[in-house]
């Protein structure tokens, strides 16, 4: 069996489970096939003094076996919202006595990185250190964000062109990758996986009745119903969706996620007298994600970037069609109006689409057809594959 020790700053954690919870999954995935062995560092940042959130993260910081994964989560200094261009070399330090230690006692094949910054230039002094070849993932926001920075710009470069492989989320993202100057003929797509048996339709009525019940609101069978999946930041356009309700007149929006925003948000559906019409679940239990998605009649995400994103994928495979932007690999979903529609970051423009929607909704089973290409089983497979093909000489 083949090792494999995954860096990886996105990772679910004791005080934040749903934290990256994708990676979580595609690590089980590969874990569960019994090729390759899979052990997880995931390095918790916390400044000298823990305070505030920072005390219950640094409380977080334990090791365990979490569905058949290996996972340590030691802790490096983090110098908060200042400190960002140290983070690679501060996490490798942190990390690379119990890589060391690991590598000594069952040895790896392969380093990898789950995010391309701050965990990729970690990686490859890691692997540099223990004589191992590496790989890199990219998912978007960290292609995105970083990417337009000049000093984790010149880390990412570095780190790809000393990589054994690149991978990235959706064939946009490593377009994007390339024109930032990363090694394009590195760069392999690798989709994300998908739970077949969580994510898939279930009768809209009654997820409407589960719904209604749980979060104690009305949602009759006729009434417009919108859903929004990611964190409330200006990045996702929660505030477009909300400024596009006016002009969908008794139509509901479910914002399924946490983050800063959330009082403005709230302040600009009152002002926009929508306020009713809103309703902030918060970070649900994946279980009940499904109902969401199975409820309404279109999940709208005006992102400014992505990868692929995962909430794309679950809400087609719910039978919920997308009213997305023209992000990351929407196009690589989007191939047709079953799947949704593809609109400017413009309120009226969404609204235009989620009214085209509502007009001629798309058969769920037809919606969830266009998602047959995607389970975690195929991504685990795709990825061992290519791991396999990095370590042959």
């Amino acid at each position: 069996m083949k090792r494999l020790l995954s860096l990886a700053t996105l990772y679910p954690n004791p005080h934040t489970p749903r934290f990256g919870t994708f990676v979580a999954r595609s690590l089980e995935a590969l874990a569960a096939r019994g090729d390759w062995q899979v052990t997880v560092v995931n390095p918790i940042g916390v400044p000298p003094v823990a305070f505030g959130r920072y005390r219950a993260l640094a409380a977080a910081a334990v090791d365990g076996t979490e569905h058949g994964v290996t996972v340590h989560r030691p802790r490096f200094s983090l110098i908060p919202k200042v400190g960002g261009r140290f983070n690679p070399r501060l996490i490798a330090r942190a990390v690379l006595p119990l890589a060391r230690r690991l590598h000594a006692e069952a040895p790896f094949d392969l380093v990898d990185a789950q995010f391309f910054y701050p965990d990729g230039p970690a990686a490859a002094r890691i692997a540099g250190a223990l004589g191992l070849p590496f790989a890199i993932k990219a998912r978007g926001a960290d292609i995105s964000y970083f990417g337009k920075r000049a000093y984790p710009r010149r880390q990412m470069r570095h780190a790809a062109n000393e990589a054994a492989g690149v991978l990235a989320v959706s064939r946009a993202l490593a377009d994007d990758m390339t024109a930032l100057g990363l090694p394009g003929e590195k760069i392999a797509i690798h989709y994300t996986g998908l739970d077949r048996d969580l994510f898939r339709p279930l009768d809209r009525a009654e997820s409407r009745r589960r719904l209604a019940r749980h979060l104690g609101i009305d949602l009759p069978a006729g009434m417009p119903l919108l859903a929004t999946v990611g964190a409330l930041i200006p990045r996702k356009g929660q505030e477009l969706v909300i400024r596009a309700l006016p002009h969908l007149p008794g139509a509901r929006l479910l914002l399924v996620g946490t983050g800063a925003d959330r009082a403005k948000l709230a302040a600009l559906a009152a002002s926009l007298g929508v306020a009713g019409r809103v309703h902030f679940l918060g970070s649900l239990d994946h279980t009940l994600l499904p109902v969401v998605l199975s409820a309404s009649d279109a999940m709208v995400l005006p992102s400014s970037s992505e990868g692929l994103a995962n909430a794309w994928v679950e809400a087609l495979a719910c039978g919920c069609p997308l009213v997305i932007t023209d992000a990351g690999g929407a196009r690589e979903l989007v191939t047709s109006d079953i799947a949704g529609r593809i609109v400017p970051r413009d309120p009226q423009a969404i609204a235009g689409a989620v009214a085209a929607l509502l007009a001629d909704p798309p058969q769920p089973s037809a919606v969830a057809a266009t998602t047959e290409r995607f389970s975690w089983q195929s991504h685990a497979a795709t990825l061992a594959e290519y791991y396999d093909r990095l370590l042959k000489p």
